[in-house]
């Protein structure tokens, strides 16, 4: 019995926790067309009506179970490809053209996700209860000041890794690896290849750094939870690539499936009025394609690496904010799966804070 939760808990983690927001596509990616994706394993489709409210609903006709997605916009409700049935964004059948007073009719047959659009994508909510059956911690999406401040800038970016989420979450939750694998880039060639690892408490969750050295090199990353689950941190920056000091991400990671996710980073800087403009012509004229070369060395290695390799790692000292994190999912899922309230690291403050 205990192992078979023990499989249940590890299955929910892999396919991604559902009491959260996540960020599921780019804003500009969902025009007037409905939109498939898939995302913690579900077939979602994705639409906006004429007022440009993003609605989504299970990828699925209640009729015979063909994509919505491959049918028509009718504002706040899609028509299916196949027989011409309709949907509205609360998952209720309004039309069945094709027969005369149909049951099917006024009944809602697909399952809605709850939508908020929020620093340029678009974010749905998988948990099975509604965002506001829990208390602000867990429903409330709070975003990192860096995409809600106008004293910051932001540039957001997504890419298809074919490796599972868990992975990348590690990834970022290991400063150390910046002075090995990205020691050629443009932003981390600097610093010790040794360092002492420490985990500090924040109000949003944890950060994991170097003891020893900080604004050299990728020193720490933050890992907060506020109705998402999102990484901070910060790269340092010379003057000649431009005002606004270091480099900030935000990133989250979302789920496709067990065997692929989708990477979605904000690169920020605090800047504003003419030193925002400038930033921003830097970064795409000069610093995009860099970031982006760091990017893809860190998703050759993690899609090198087996399915299964976390069953075979010798882990150190380097790792224990892996092992924190990791130690945090399987909490949470274990909670999902018992229905059970869900606590986060600590409460969520009003104002964000972080070092």
């Amino acid at each position: 019995m205990e192992g078979n939760k023990e499989a249940q808990k590890e299955a929910r983690i892999n396919t991604g926790l559902r009491n959260y927001w996540y960020p599921v596509a780019a804003s500009w990616n969902v025009k007037n067309a409905p939109v498939g994706i898939t995302r913690l394993s579900q077939n979602i489709v994705l639409w906006r009506d004429t007022a440009g409210q993003v609605h989504a609903l299970e990828d699925r006709c209640p009729h015979r179970g063909a994509r919505l997605s491959m049918g028509w916009n009718l504002g706040d409700h899609v028509a299916c490809w196949y027989h011409g049935v309709e949907v509205n964004g609360q998952g209720t059948v309004t039309s069945v053209p094709a027969v005369d007073a149909c049951p099917m009719e006024g009944k809602t047959c697909v399952r809605s996700y709850p939508v908020q659009e929020r620093a340029g994508a678009i974010f749905l909510w998988f948990g099975d209860k509604a965002p506001s059956e829990f208390d602000d911690a867990v429903g409330t999406l709070r975003l990192p000041e860096e995409l809600t401040s106008d004293e910051h800038s932001h540039f957001l970016c997504f890419a298809h890794w074919n490796v599972n989420y868990r992975y990348a979450i590690d990834n970022v939750m290991d400063p150390m690896h910046g002075a090995y694998l990205h020691a050629v880039s443009h932003s981390m060639a600097s610093g010790e290849k040794k360092a002492v690892m420490e985990v500090v408490e924040t109000d949003h969750g944890i950060m994991f750094q170097k003891t020893g050295q900080r604004g050299v090199n990728f020193d720490w990353t933050e890992f907060g939870e506020t109705g998402t689950m999102w990484l901070r941190l910060s790269i340092p920056y010379q003057p000649k690539v431009g005002p606004g000091g270091p480099f900030t991400i935000i990133g989250i990671v979302t789920p496709v499936d067990e065997e692929h996710c989708i990477v979605y980073f904000w690169r920020t800087r605090h800047v504003q009025g003419w030193q925002r403009d400038v930033w921003r012509f830097l970064y795409r004229n000069r610093l995009e394609g860099l970031h982006w070369d760091v990017l893809e060395q860190d998703r050759v290695v993690l899609e090198s690496m087996a399915p299964e390799a976390r069953d075979h790692e010798t882990l150190y000292q380097h790792d224990i904010g892996i092992t924190r994190i990791r130690r945090v999912l399987a909490r949470r899922a274990a909670a999902e799966l018992a229905d059970a309230p869900v606590a986060m690291i600590k409460p969520v403050p009003t104002e964000a804070q972080h070092a």
